[in-house]
């Protein structure tokens, strides 16, 4: 018990005489920086994305947009996040000869990976709105794209909530390979901790509970939110 004091009086003097928690607010903004504004890049990409794949293919572009957008799922999809984030701040952005941080880099690719996945998850959230919903607005003389927008895809987005709140989740995890890009997340600031003062146990453990406080606080709004939905959905 005294040796793990000793640990935690070790933590307290690099977090604090030694400013690591200034590493530490960096590394908590950065996180969050990348999962929220990759899971936006992502919903509007997915829902682009869902509205192509269960749009009618009767004529070719539609056909061929719908190849194009299942290439862009699989790809994303079939491959690990850490190997996008490389081949991204590697290999294209150089070859384009576009030079920007590993924060950026990080919140483009989590935004396109995210997008693969919220482009199923809302697929699946357009299919299960009644097809009379369409057919409704169509009816009062609203075009395609005007009743997906305004009729259906605000329903599907209530039927996938969880579901994207679960995805928001996986990015906050995620964000702990960006270092590999050099972007200074939770995980660069609590090893920069444990290398000053050579004990890494007490600065892991840390770690690990704010990433939980951070779960547990975006599963609250998650289920705050759905309440608040179910509850207009009786007044309606």
């Amino acid at each position: 018990m005294g040796d793990f004091s000793k640990k935690i009086d070790k933590f307290i003097e690099i977090f604090i005489d030694y400013k690591g928690y200034v590493k530490v607010l960096e590394g908590l903004q950065n996180t969050l920086l990348i999962a929220v504004l990759g899971l936006i890049i992502g919903i509007i990409i997915g829902t682009l994305i869902a509205v192509v794949r269960v749009i009618p293919k009767y004529k070719l572009m539609p056909k061929i947009l719908n190849g194009i957008c299942s290439f862009y799922v699989a790809l994303f999809r079939g491959t690990p996040i850490v190997v996008q984030l490389l081949v991204f701040y590697y290999v294209l952005l150089p070859l384009m000869g576009i030079k920007i941080t590993g924060v950026d880099v990080s919140i483009l690719v989590f935004g396109l990976n995210s997008a693969a996945y919220i482009s199923e998850i809302m697929r699946s959230g357009i299919m299960s709105v009644d097809n009379g919903q369409m057919e409704a607005g169509r009816a009062v003389g609203l075009s395609f794209s005007t009743s997906m927008l305004k009729i259906v895809i605000p329903q599907a987005v209530k039927n996938i909530l969880p579901t994207l709140g679960n995805e928001f989740i996986a990015l906050i995890k995620e964000t702990s390979v960006v270092s590999f890009v050099g972007a200074t997340d939770l995980y660069i600031a609590f090893n920069y901790i444990g290398s000053n003062n050579y004990e890494f146990m007490v600065p892991y453990l840390v770690m690990a509970m704010i990433y939980m406080v951070l779960i547990l606080i975006i599963s609250l709004g998650i289920k705050i939110m759905e309440r608040s939905l179910r509850k207009s959905d009786r007044r309606n």
